[in-house]
């Protein structure tokens, strides 16, 4: 089927995205207008509604509209930006619990993968051994699926759909590669623990319990740092891609003294405390799998951003983490890149200054902040023209193709064609090599390879045949769930607000699929 439309990056104005889908309806030539008759409801929401409603979630469903027409916008936004109701579908909540790193905790998980590999190591060269590796490999992937399945349940499924972006966003904000080390056993814990209680939180705490995090110090390195043999790596990142930002003011002698501060900070998953003088006693940490162990402590004095810093243990990693909070060049950072991620490539700097006023005067508040720039008017003026990075595409398609249950109440249990689906975009989770990591803008994206994938995604699901009802663990499918995207939601609501191109378009497919397809994968669709 032709894609000629699709192949190209995706154009940032409307009339020109319309010009794309008029193309793209006279290349496709299909001779069948849908005729699906349907009867108007009374409702309130808009397409200015709907607008900002595919912001401020991962893309609209039925239950969405519903509890925006009950609260309205304010009050849909409170709620929203509290983050707290989040309760999932049960069905779904149960294939949560079921998980090996619901039911586990991490210092567990990584006794028992340590307490294998030594098992393994003991086992003469030959088939058993190779065997057993394979499977502790197989183990090790097996729990970085759960932790990608976990998050996207959530993102699909939960009512708390800013939080779930929130999330998504703080774990690409504060990456970890999940193929480095052993941070496959860790990335699940890393987003449940650090990320996901503090979501819409204080920066402070979030900053905080990453930098506790096993993931985090692996990753970057800190795991090893200590006196003597202080690794800068972490505090480098810290500062250029957690806080301040590049151009946030810091030198070199500060990323040198903020490693020192950091030495000792690592991670330690075995049930005995280590040996210590007994000056050194009353100042070891151990938190799960994270151990402040002062023998490991650079204790001489330190200047950090022009602060003096005694030595005195891990204290001074709290006086380090209220300074750089404190800066206005983290205020800065952050809420640009807030900006670029809900408003705009290029935020308005009286926006982002507003923004970061406000970060400071309500001490890393998240909420406060992500209020500004919900309620300002350049993210108003932005509604529908941000271009959806491969997360957001993915997660709003399922969205809208599995608005409701199946026939026979299922819901998505196979998340492995998702992590298939996001891995070809380009945007796997915990994926990103680089600390930086994935890109926030349309450059970042709209290439004609992606284009071209999106429109294959957009067939697969739209057949019904991407394997979603398919159980994960080798067993039959026992329901099938093909998608009805000409729903009551499209004729109340979505399809006023597409172009007259695309409805024309629309209208030329001669069959239910090839109109999924054609929804999922048009300009329209490609923004939010």
């Amino acid at each position: 089927m032709p894609t000629t439309a699709l192949l190209s990056p995706m154009p940032a104005s409307a009339s020109v995205r319309s010009r794309q889908c008029v193309r793209w309806a006279v290349i496709a030539g299909l001779a069948c207008a849908l005729g699906n008759a349907h009867a108007e409801r009374p409702h309130t929401a808009t397409t200015d509604d709907l607008r900002w409603l595919n912001r401020i979630t991962y893309g609209v469903n039925s239950a969405t509209v519903s509890a925006y027409e009950a609260a309205g916008r304010q009050r849909y936004l409170d709620v929203q930006l509290r983050g707290k109701d989040d309760a999932l579908p049960s069905a779904v909540q149960r294939d949560i619990d079921a998980l090996g790193i619901s039911q586990a905790s991490l210092p567990q998980l990584l006794q028992a993968a340590e307490a294998e590999h030594r098992r393994i190591e003991s086992l003469p060269d030959g088939d058993d051994k190779a065997r057993a590796k394979q499977a502790q490999q197989q183990a090790q992937e097996r729990a970085a699926y759960e932790a990608s399945k976990r998050h996207l349940l959530r993102a699909i499924y939960s009512p708390a759909q800013l939080k779930e972006q929130m999330v998504w966003f703080w774990l690409n904000h504060f990456n970890v590669f999940r193929h480095k080390a052993n941070l496959r056993w860790m990335v699940g814990d890393f987003e449940e623990q650090a990320i996901r209680p503090h979501a819409l939180g204080n920066f402070r705490d979030l900053l905080r319990a990453t930098l506790m995090h096993p993931a985090m110090l692996v990753y970057l390195d800190n795991a090893q740092s200590a006196v003597g043999k202080v690794n800068e790596n972490y505090a480098r990142e810290l500062l250029e891609l957690h806080t301040m930002g590049v151009q946030g003011g810091y030198t070199q002698q500060d990323v040198q003294e903020l490693a020192r501060v950091l030495t000792g900070v690592g991670v330690s998953h075995r049930p005995d405390a280590p040996r210590l003088k007994p000056e050194w006693q009353g100042l070891l940490i151990r938190q799960g799998a994270f151990e402040f162990n002062p023998a490991r402590h650079d204790f001489g004095d330190k200047v950090l951003l022009g602060h003096p810093i005694a030595g005195r243990g891990f204290d001074e990693v709290e006086q380090a983490i209220d300074l750089i909070v404190r800066q206005p060049a983290t205020a800065h950072f952050i809420s640009h890149k807030l900006a670029v991620a809900f408003v705009a490539d290029e935020p308005p700097a009286a926006l982002v200054n507003r923004m970061a006023q406000t970060f400071l005067q309500r001490d890393g508040d998240i909420p406060s902040v992500l209020r500004v720039m919900f309620n300002s008017p350049a993210f108003k003026q932005s509604l529908g023209s941000k271009f959806k990075d491969p997360m957001h595409y993915v997660v709003s398609a399922l969205r809208l193709a599995y608005d409701m249950p199946t026939a026979e109440g299922r819901y998505i249990v196979n998340l492995k064609p998702v992590n298939g689906m996001l891995n070809g975009l380009g945007e796997g989770l915990y994926g990103k090599l680089t600390p930086d990591g994935y890109g926030l803008r349309e450059a970042d994206w709209a290439s004609a390879g992606q284009m071209s994938k999106r429109f294959e995604i957009a067939k697969w699901i739209g057949s019904g045949h991407a394997g979603l009802f398919d159980p994960d663990d080798g067993r039959p499918a026992q329901v099938s769930g093909f998608p009805q995207l000409g729903n009551r939601l499209y004729y109340d609501l979505i399809e006023a607000s597409l172009s007259p191109a695309t409805r024309e378009a629309l209208s030329k497919a001669s069959t239910q699929w090839e109109w999924n397809t054609y929804l999922l994968s048009s300009p329209d669709f490609m923004y939010h």
